[in-house]
């Protein structure tokens, strides 16, 4: 069995809008930049980054708990799915995400750990960056 992928990751936000953006379907391919559809409920499905990534959702606390079923089109049939831990806090200055993603096939390990800042952190920072810079300037005029 591979070692559980832990991340945690500090946002200058609520863990509201980083809920918001994980759920809603338009906010989170807003933010990737690629097609997602995904939903808010346990028991729903998703699918991201336009059917690469799929699965189910196993428990949704709104704005602060997502537990998925969750693997890549890509692995083997053979894989079992991995179960994503998603967990949104305050903190001092915005909110953190606490990510556990256990139960990752050996063949894309080191893949989906890397995916994670590549694919989420660093295009939800850019995202909020040139969406809080845009309010910014709204505010001003």
């Amino acid at each position: 069995m591979t070692p559980a992928i832990q991340q945690s990751v500090q946002f200058a936000c609520t863990p509201k809008v980083l809920f918001e953006m994980y759920v809603d379907s338009a906010k989170h391919a807003s933010a990737t930049g690629e097609p997602a559809r995904i939903s808010r409920r346990a028991g729903g499905k998703f699918t991201a980054f336009g059917g690469m990534l799929l699965g189910r959702n196993l428990i949704v606390v709104p704005h602060s708990l997502i537990v998925q079923s969750w693997r890549s089109a890509e692995w083997k049939r053979s894989d079992p799915d991995s179960i994503l831990v998603l967990q949104f806090s305050k903190i001092a200055g915005g909110s953190q995400v606490d990510l556990v993603h256990v139960n990752v096939p050996d063949h894309d390990h080191a893949g989906v750990t890397r995916g994670w800042p590549k694919y989420y952190w660093e295009p939800w920072k850019e995202h909020l960056t040139k969406h809080s810079k845009k309010g910014r300037g709204r505010a001003k005029t």
